[in-house]
């Protein structure tokens, strides 16, 4: 079971998740949070495996929750919920730790299986918002990253789907372009995750324009 916490200041929005997520069988809503602060304690008593965090709540706002989570070592993974643009939030939020987002309009449909795909340990980030955040990073300039010595540690091949991640393609799009079995991808994926010490595919796309890997425009 994929265990939930739903972080969000609106009552009606956590009653209507929770009633769509206890719906489907392979997902358990363990706890509400009505502010970030909140969050931060329910996820440390819950450890839930994903928090949905809204971006803009009380006394400590999504990003800030997510920023000090993520932060703390929680293994959690947070999907971060907006009725907003994303252009404010996008960078800050994926630099914090978040592995997506997810409009609070979603169908109950696609709220589950955004929950899942993050679960896995994928990005939930649209080829639209991929490209605002490379816009981000063309904005700001080169940041390197502290780590980027340990790019030496990747095979060229490894090199190469970093990359291609970075351009928010999944493994199916990655492996056609390189003409590689699907699986085969899915082991490089993992592999880069591991010696690079990154939490998913979201960290791997900030990682890889902040270390020059890829930079915006190529």
């Amino acid at each position: 079971m994929i265990r939930v916490l739903i972080a969000d200041d609106q009552g009606m929005v956590r009653t209507g998740f929770t009633v769509f997520l206890s719906a489907q069988p392979d997902i358990v809503v363990v706890g509400e949070a009505a502010d970030g602060r909140e969050a931060l304690q329910r996820a440390a008593e819950l450890t839930p495996d994903v928090v949905l965090m809204d971006v803009r709540m009380p006394v400590m706002d999504g990003l800030e929750a997510t920023r000090r989570l993520l932060s703390s070592g929680s293994k959690s993974k947070v999907l971060i919920l907006t009725t907003f643009d994303l252009d404010d939030y996008v960078y800050e939020a994926l630099r914090a730790g978040a592995s997506g987002f997810l409009l609070k309009d979603a169908s109950a449909l696609q709220l589950a299986e955004a929950v899942r795909v993050v679960a896995a340990g994928d990005a939930l980030i649209s080829p639209g918002v991929t490209r605002r955040l490379i816009r981000e990073f063309a904005r700001l300039g080169p940041r390197p990253a502290p780590a980027a010595a340990r790019l030496s540690e990747l095979t060229e091949r490894e090199s190469e789907v970093l990359a291609l991640v970075a351009q928010a393609l999944s493994n199916q799009e990655i492996a056609r372009k390189l003409v590689l079995a699907e699986q085969t991808v899915k082991t490089h994926v993992g592999r880069v995750l591991m010696k690079l010490g990154l939490r998913d595919r979201a960290q791997a796309i900030v990682y890889a324009y902040e270390t020059g890997l890829v930079r915006p425009g190529e």
